[in-house]
Formats: C-alpha cells, structure tokens, sequence
C-alpha cells in the first residue's frame, strides 16, 4: 500500500510541476527556465520542512513523510530538466543565462532548503545547530 501512495503522491507532484512550468511560461516566457527554477525552488524548501517535522515529530507518519518527500516531491522536482535546460541555454551560446540558471538554482535551492529545516526546526521545537 505504502507503493502505491508514494507512487500516486508522485502523480500529483508531477501535475503540480506541469501546472507551475505552463504558468512561468505564460506570464515570464520561455527564454530562460523559469518554471524548472521555480518547482526546484519551492520543492527544496518544502522537503527541508517536510523532512524536519517528519522526523522530529508525530505530526504526520512515515506513510505521509514518504508519500510527500519520495513521492510528491520526486514528481515535482526536476534535477534532471535544470540539466538539460542549462545544457541547451550553452549550447545555443546564452552562456550567462546558463550560468545565472546554475548559480540561482544551486543558492536559493540550497538557502531555502535550510529555511525549510529552520521554519521545521522552529515548528517542532527543536533547538540543535544546522
């Protein structure tokens, strides 16, 4: 059962990822990897706040952790898109779109990723170091 949760958790990650790109790339264009920046933004955040408050509390159980950190966020997120996308802007000459791509996902990913830990950190209590 706990399969089948993740796998459908992974459907609806990957929904929300299609809705996110097709919603970027109306209203910004699609001369840079908006939509890719955003869903690896906000899925790096959320998996840090999932994660801590997961781990640290009975808030939700490891059936719910799973399903949203290894389901929803494995669909939503998108390494391997951020890859190819920055891949292409190179290889078209955009070298510094390529560059900024790499740079901005690689320091808000990682910066709200440890907002997420935080703002979790924060929820359950916990009073320890990064």
């Amino acid at each position: 059962m706990r399969f089948l949760l993740i796998c459908l958790g992974g459907a609806v990650g990957t929904a929300a990822r299609y809705g996110v790109g097709g919603l970027a790339a109306r209203w910004w264009g699609t001369e840079f990897p908006y939509g890719t920046l955003i869903v690896n933004i906000t899925g790096s955040f959320l998996i840090g706040f999932i994660q801590q408050v997961g781990l640290n509390t009975l808030a939700f159980s490891d059936t719910v952790r799973l399903v949203l950190t290894i389901g929803v966020m494995g669909g939503y997120t998108t390494y391997s898109s951020f890859s190819y996308e920055t891949l292409r802007l190179a290889e078209q000459g955009s070298w510094l779109s390529a560059l900024l791509n790499v740079v901005l996902t690689t320091g808000l990913c990682l910066a709200v990723c440890t907002l997420g830990l935080g703002l979790g950190r924060i929820v359950v209590g916990w009073k320890g170091g990064l």
